[in-house]
């Protein structure tokens, strides 16, 4: 799960900002809407954030919102992206776990952290049925899935020949 700590409500000049936002962080007095729209783009998100099901939001130690991430999308020049997704309420499951509680993150110097939850798992790619979080494989399952399509094929002097003839490479040495 994507974890994004904010400061206080500060403003903007959306005229500079990639969103065009006035103000960015957190305040009581915002909206849901209002604290998606202010906080929801412009972050420096690694490769992981795109296999995130879910991203909460913090501010002075409690979750402030939680939200199911529809697309994660690149913004500007700077490496930054946007969040794209649904504001949960209150009965979805990452709601009610962890918004108005305390932050399962505390004291991290970066904004941007991430969170290993089983809620946020999705299959395992080798097709165990297995559940991972943050990734694509549970551990050694990659090469389980890529011996077992070896194994499809023949051998893997076999799999190289099929590989290759399907890819257009020349084979190197040999």
């Amino acid at each position: 799960m994507l974890h994004i700590t904010l400061g206080p409500e500060r403003a903007v000049d959306p005229k500079t900002d990639e969103l065009g936002r006035d103000r960015v962080g957190f305040s009581e007095t915002m909206s849901e809407l209002a604290l998606y729209d202010a906080n929801h783009g412009c972050w420096k998100l690694g490769s992981r954030a795109a296999k995130e099901q879910f991203a909460i939001v913090s501010y002075g130690g409690i979750v402030r919102q939680a939200i199911e991430i529809d697309n994660v999308v690149p913004i500007g020049a700077g490496g930054r992206s946007v969040i794209n997704g649904r504001i949960l309420h209150s009965g979805h499951p990452v709601y009610d776990r962890y918004v108005g509680k305390e932050s399962p993150v505390q004291g991290v110097r970066n904004p941007v952290s991430y969170v290993d939850v089983e809620m946020d798992g999705r299959p395992c790619r080798c097709g165990c049925g297995g559940s991972v979080v943050g990734h694509d494989f549970l551990p050694g399952h990659d090469q389980a899935a890529l011996h077992a399509r070896i194994k499809q094929i023949g051998t893997v002097a076999e799999f190289l020949d099929w590989f290759d003839t399907v890819r257009g490479n020349k084979r190197v040495g040999g």
